[in-house]
This record gives structure tokens, sequence and C-alpha cells, in this order.
């Protein structure tokens, strides 16, 4: 299936929403909030969201997430394979957010520094070990509301 293929069943090219499991869900929400993100009202005792620029951050205990998702809870590895990333502004933008992520208590993994590639970047890890990237890349823009425009 091709993008010419006019009226063919399609999945959207959006990512709505992302939910991590965790394994403390209040001292996971007090990280995200000590962020600086606000949580979402619509969060309840078995969740916590958090609205984000483009799309919504849930917290959910990771056994409860695995029941969702009908697979066996437990085992996650140290690296799942997977980062999450905030692209920013500029290097300093980069250098202010990863300050305010180790106060908050984020495990540094790999401090911001000049990328190979151009950029400027550096990951740090959440309570439960779920890679973050906060990252400039120059040939990224922004829209007037902070979502980054990709060509």
């Amino acid at each position: 299936m091709t993008s010419s293929d006019e009226g063919a069943p399609r999945v959207p090219a959006r990512i709505s929403i992302i939910t991590l499991g965790v394994a403390d869900l209040a001292a996971s929400t007090a990280f995200y909030q000590a962020l600086g993100w606000r949580r979402s009202t619509a969060s309840t005792p078995e969740i916590a969201w958090f609205r984000t620029a483009d799309s919504a951050l849930g917290l959910v205990p990771s056994e409860q997430l695995a029941a969702d998702a009908g697979i066996p809870a437990g085992g996650e590895p140290a690296f799942r394979g997977v980062t999450l990333a905030v692209n920013l502004e500029s290097p300093r933008a980069v250098d202010e957010a990863f300050a305010v992520a180790v106060a908050a208590g984020a495990g540094v993994v790999k401090p911001p520094a000049a990328t190979d590639w151009g950029g400027y970047g550096g990951y740090f890890e959440d309570p439960d070990g779920h890679l973050w990237e906060l990252a400039h890349n120059p040939s990224f823009a922004f829209t007037a509301d902070g979502r980054l425009d990709l060509p």
C-alpha cells in the first residue's frame, strides 16, 4: 500500500498516547510533576495522565499495563529497546532541561554533549528505567506552539 492508495484502510501516522508501566505510581507521578509537567484532571487512582505538546503520557502500574495487554508482567530488561525524546530549541535549553530532570531525581545515563551528527543531547532515566533523550537538532524546526515540525 502506498500513500497514493486513495480510500485504502490505514493506520493514521500519529502517536496519541504513550503509556509507561511503573513500579510505584505515586513516585513516578511525583517525578514527572517535578519536571514541571502538569498532571491532567483526567487522572484516576489507577493512571496518571500528562498532556504533552503532541500527545499524552500515561503512567500505570506495570502489572496493570501487562494485564491490559494480556501478557505476563515482570522481567523488564535493563534496556527495553525504546527511548523517548524531547527535542529542544537550543543546546542551552537541553542543558537547562537536563538540570531540571536531575534535580527531579533522574538518573544520568549520558550527560549532554555535542553529537557526531551535528546536534547536542544527552540521556536520563526516570525512576523505572525508561530512557529519555533531551536533544537539539539544528535541522529540526518548531511550530509556534512548540511542536516539532518535520518536513
